[in-house]
């Protein structure tokens, strides 16, 4: 998601995408800035490959 606000003075837009990748024990979280998720994964690989195929869905740029 991002915003449908205009930008004014005094105001910052909402960055694209950021994609983390949490760890929590041996579950692994993938989450955007921009709201998507998926549920916990064992595998880190599987988790990665979400986020880098949200990523690519989304048009953002990989190195973020």
């Amino acid at each position: 998601m991002h915003s449908e606000l205009p930008v004014s003075p005094g105001t910052a837009q909402m960055p694209g995408h950021r994609v983390e990748i949490t760890e929590r024990g041996s579950f692994c979280f993938a989450n955007c800035s921009c709201g998507w998720s998926r549920p916990a994964r064992r595998s880190r690989d599987l988790a990665r490959r979400e986020a880098a195929e949200h990523l690519e869905e989304s048009g953002a740029d990989q190195g973020t």
